[in-house]
């Protein structure tokens, strides 16, 4: 089980390569407060000095820092200088440079973190990685984070603790995480940030291990005996306590080694009972072994994530396709793809079928069968039309002599006005199909044919080209729908078979309200007894043109003296605006409304026919037969090649990541099923 460790530092570096964090893997994550002895703690597991140190927020990147364990043996490495070292370090953002010196390992730190960071003590989320071999460390996988600040110091952010914050629980919220909390034993444990922020993603204490620092600092005559008992504040994984060199220790150059034998010693002397299970060495075996424990729990999940991601990313790659090779065949097999998706798309059978509205052929049918269809039946036959409008059809077409039956002039005069009103909807039948025709062009582009995401120029060249053969059949279809209105109001035909039918039913009708008419007159006056409502009207005025003036009042020019006293002119009487009609205009408006509606109703139906048939072979199958055609002509042309099949700028550098990390993928698939054929699993 003890190989598993490597085997995680194995994946690690696979990933750092194509410099993804797209696997969590397991590790440790160091946290707690500034000046809590996290450093340390650190270094006490490495052995050797190696951090910065100083005031303030000192860690101002995470620190990736993995602990290699190598044999006495093959302990052996020459840096750039020539010098030889059993122990050695190597950081990712210098490729294979090799640090025997760790003085220069710590000013590398320093330098890495200001390139990024900055000099005004702000922090970075990019991480610093760092490998340490060494035949005195045990298999770590350790992150070093910036310790928990509350007030901003100097130049610092204002937001600094938010900032400090986010960065700590963006690591340990990572499920396959060990937490390990600092504290110092000089500060009250039910204070500790350490744990507070530990808890806030780790409730149970699962995969949290406590370290009590400075157990040498604390008061006279108090001890951490409580403390490292798990009687304070009990912690699932454990308790460890350490003792770290003092800043005195560290300026007289105190090694490492020698600080972990006065800790034993310590240890011994005040806590005899609790000494072997606590320091620096148990709590390097103790991560080892929870490290290990953990990593097999999480081995599982670990392969099946990175199964999913490699299918994944095979099928980014797929879709970004290969380096084009031959352009002539490579441009005609984009061509053909996209006129063969945008008809597919149109006949209901794409290969991407759109869910969260209606998309090609099935909205061009709902454009004719609903949206055109219902316009089209909300049109009232009569609307515009008033009673008064047509009794002023009927006499305008009579002429200067009164007519004796309903002059047919009349009815075509007012059916063609309101035929003439299906026109406005009909052509905006043609203007929805066009623009769904259009917004099939975007549909293709974005699901059907990804590789042109690779050509942007051919991309914009397609689009052009079927853009251009929709304009130009557009007002074709419009002509035709025009013509369409245009032959309908050409012929009023009212010898249809339809409009023939109503007509017959509507004469008997009338002739039946006719007779009953005749029985209810009374009997005919004699000649030589004139009605008395035309005496009365004779001698009061109102039975002729004078009946139109008030009492007392003159005609124009009528006045005493006047030569045409007794004349009146007509066109200065006023017509009255409403009357009511007398039983022949209302008959004779009646008849006209019924064959007027009636009429309507054909041509209306004849044109919910006719006008999708021709917008479907002016427009929609005319682009369909015509699209390949059109755009081999437009585009497959031995001068546009290099152009029309220029990647975009990022493409190739899109393609090379996507192939890196599949192949990083398929390494790490590997690297699980060797620990499967050696049963360290």
């Amino acid at each position: 089980m003890e190989a598993l460790i490597p085997v995680i530092n194995k994946l690690q570096d696979v990933f750092n390569t194509v410099g993804a964090d797209v696997i969590q893997l397991p590790q440790i994550a160091v946290v707690g407060t500034q000046s809590s002895g996290k450093s340390s703690v650190l270094e006490s597991l490495v052995g050797r000095d190696l951090l910065p140190r100083g005031t303030g927020v000192v860690t101002r990147r995470p620190l990736i820092l993995q602990l290699v364990h190598v044999e006495p043996g093959d302990a052996r490495k020459n840096d750039d200088g020539g010098r030889e070292g059993e122990e050695w370090g190597k950081f990712l953002h210098t490729k294979n440079k090799i640090y025997t010196d760790f003085d220069e390992i710590r000013q590398e730190i320093e330098s890495e973190t200001e390139r990024v960071s900055g000099n005004n003590k702000g922090i970075s989320d990019e991480p610093i990685h760092l490998k340490i071999f060494s035949p005195h460390v045990v298999n770590l996988t350790l992150v070093d984070l910036p310790g928990i600040t509350k007030v901003p110091v100097g130049d610092q952010p204002k937001d600094i603790e938010v900032q400090i914050r986010d960065l700590i629980l963006k690591h340990i919220s990572n499920p396959n995480c060990i937490i390990l909390a600092v504290t110092a034993a000089n500060t009250d444990m039910a204070t500790s940030e350490a744990l507070k922020v530990a808890r806030e993603v780790d409730p149970d204490g699962r995969r949290t291990l406590a370290v009590v620092t400075k157990l040498d600092l604390m008061d006279a005559g108090t001890d951490a005996m409580d403390v490292l008992m798990g009687r304070v504040i009990p912690v699932k994984l454990g308790l460890i306590g350490v003792v770290n060199r003092s800043q005195l220790d560290i300026n007289n150059k105190k090694s490492v080694a020698d600080a972990i034998r006065d800790e034993h010693a310590f240890l011994q002397k005040k806590y005899p009972s609790l000494a072997n299970r606590n320091g620096t060495k148990y709590l390097a075996r103790t991560l080892n072994r929870l490290l290990m424990h953990h990593i097999r729990d999480c081995l599982p999940e670990l392969k099946t994530r990175i199964n999913v991601l490699a299918a994944q990313y095979q099928s980014l790659l797929s879709s970004y396709g290969e380096p084009v090779e031959d352009q002539s065949a490579t441009l005609l097999q984009l061509i053909t793809k996209f006129a063969t998706e945008y008809c597919n798309t149109i006949e209901g059978t794409a290969k991407y079928i759109e869910t969260a509205e209606l998309c090609g052929g099935a909205r061009i049918c709902y454009i004719f069968h609903e949206t055109f269809g219902r316009t089209l039946e909300s049109v009232d036959p009569l609307g515009g039309l008033s009673t008064i409008d047509i009794l002023t059809a009927i006499r305008n077409a009579t002429g200067p002599r009164p007519s004796l039956f309903v002059p047919e002039v009349s009815f075509e005069l007012l059916v063609k006005k309101q035929v003439k009103r299906l026109e406005e909807p009909s052509l905006r039948c043609v203007e929805l199909v066009h623009e769904e025709m259009q917004r099939i062009i975007q549909h293709c582009s974005n699901y059907s044919t990804q590789e042109l995401q690779r050509f942007p120029k051919l991309h914009e060249a397609i689009v052009e080209v079927v853009t251009s053969l929709l304009r130009k059949r557009l007002p074709i279809t419009n002509d035709m729908v025009h013509n369409l209105v245009a032959i309908e109001l050409a012929y009023i035909n009212t010898k249809h078979p339809d409009f023939a039918d109503a007509c017959g039913v509507m004469n008997n009708n009338i002739e039946e309200q006719r007779r009953n008419r005749m029985r209810e007159l009374p009997t005919a006056v004699p000649r030589d007894k004139p009605p008395a409502g035309g005496a009365q009207g004779e001698q009061d005025g109102t039975g002729n043109w004078r009946g139109m003036l008030k009492k007392g009042e003159e005609a124009p020019g009528s006045g005493p003296g006047s030569p045409l006293k007794g004349a009146v002119n007509l066109l200065d009487v006023p017509v009255p605006v409403a009357r009511k009609l007398s039983s022949r205009e209302q008959r004779d408006c009646e008849v006209i409304e019924r064959l007027i509606k009636s009429y309507f109703l054909i041509v209306r139906k004849n044109i919910q026919d006719s006008v999708p048939k021709a917008v479907m072979h002016f427009l929609v199958n005319h682009v369909k037969d015509s699209l390949q055609s059109e755009l081999v002509g437009q585009l497959y042309k031995s001068g546009l090649l290099n152009d029309l099949l220029t990647e975009s700028e990022d493409m190739a550098q899109r393609r090379k990541e996507a192939a890196d990390m599949l192949q990083a993928l398929q390494r790490a698939s590997q690297v699980i099923a060797e620990i499967r054929e050696t049963h360290l699993w």
